[in-house]
């Protein structure tokens, strides 16, 4: 039991929940219309809570330990905080993503360093992405079995990154856990978007995916609201062809992971190759929702499996691994690959 009154568990709680309410995250919970007396400041409770280290319900009680009643005010039994948090709809989802977006502007402003590099002259990173979140009991609301076969909730993330910069949530989905990956990702981006701008970000923004949100839900909202747009490409006929059509002499060496330098030559040697060529995609939606872009391929040559005596064999003509995405950018073929590459850091944040 920690019971010293003179001694509180999370000092450091004080500094972040003064910086939050610099920021405007009082003000913003305002908002919040839960049917529940003190939403605000159960809300808050919640949150410091987490930043404290609590992981469930139950955990939420060390906020009432020690000397924490002298530096909080409003903190709630676990129970009653419980009781709160089964009250809130998807609606009330909705309204706190709204909060969360409107906190990191705020907190762009208090902290300019936060999104830095995504001034006039530079880019920022929006990537949007999903995940499944196993969660347990019967009575889970929303909780089904998704595409990684485990049964629980979807949680669709849209992130804010720039090449100086970390990435920090800007908007998120709670959602079914049997809901596509695409599913509302228009509406997503359009909003992260706006908190992006929100949050200082005035340079060119551009916005990633991997293949399931290929299409023209995520890359319309992206024309729509003047941002590039770098989306892995399904490989559909219309692509394989595409791919096909690149000439043997267009296809660039380039530095990827595990790569070597030939000093002598001057060049990378690896079996990672770029290029590119025109491409329309979306030619089965009607004509004004076709998009004119680049499709920029990389291609890895494949391991060849050893023969039956346990020796390497021989390549008589190498098979490669290909890798496509399709970009509104003006980035070079090789930067277009790297940026693009780039969006796997959004699964840090998952």
């Amino acid at each position: 039991m920690f019971d010293d009154p003179n001694l509180v568990s999370a000092a450091g709680l004080v500094p972040a929940l003064r910086l939050a309410g610099s920021a405007g995250f009082y003000d913003l919970l305002e908002g919040l219309t839960v049917a529940s007396p003190n939403a605000s400041a159960k809300t808050a409770a919640v949150v410091g809570g987490m930043l404290a280290g609590a992981d469930s319900i139950d955990d939420l009680d060390l906020l009432r330990h020690g000397g924490m009643d002298r530096l909080f005010a409003g903190v709630r039994a676990p129970s009653t905080l419980g009781t709160f948090l089964r009250s809130f709809t998807h609606g009330h989802v909705q309204q706190l993503d709204k909060i969360g977006g409107g906190l990191l502007s705020g907190l762009a402003a208090r902290v300019p360093g936060l999104l830095a590099g995504g001034g006039a002259e530079g880019i920022a990173f929006l990537d949007v992405d999903d995940t499944v979140r196993e969660v347990h009991g019967y009575a889970k609301q929303g909780a089904a079995f998704g595409y990684t076969g485990a049964r629980g909730l979807n949680v669709q993330l849209a992130t804010i990154s720039t090449p100086t910069a970390a990435p920090v949530i800007a908007r998120a989905r709670l959602r079914k856990g049997n809901t596509a990956s695409a599913t509302g990702c228009g509406r997503l981006l359009a909003q992260a978007i706006t908190t992006a701008r929100a949050a200082g970000v005035t340079g060119r923004i551009l916005a990633r995916a991997d293949s399931a949100y290929y299409g023209w839900a995520f890359v319309g909202t992206a024309l729509r609201h003047q941002a590039w747009f770098s989306v892995t490409a399904r490989m559909t006929p219309s692509v394989t062809a595409a791919i096909a059509s690149i000439d043997p002499g267009e296809w660039t060496a380039i530095a990827y992971p595990n790569a070597v330098f030939d000093e002598v030559e001057q060049r990378w040697v690896s079996d990672a190759e770029v290029a590119e060529v025109p491409f329309t995609a979306f030619t089965g939606r009607r004509k004004a929702e076709h998009v004119s872009c680049r499709l920029v391929v990389r291609r890895v040559k494949r391991v060849q499996p050893l023969a039956s005596d346990g020796s390497e064999q021989g390549e008589l003509f190498a098979t490669y691994r290909h890798h496509a995405f399709i970009t509104n950018s003006t980035l070079s073929t090789i930067e277009a690959d790297q940026r693009h590459r780039d969006h796997a850091l959004v699964e840090q944040v998952i």
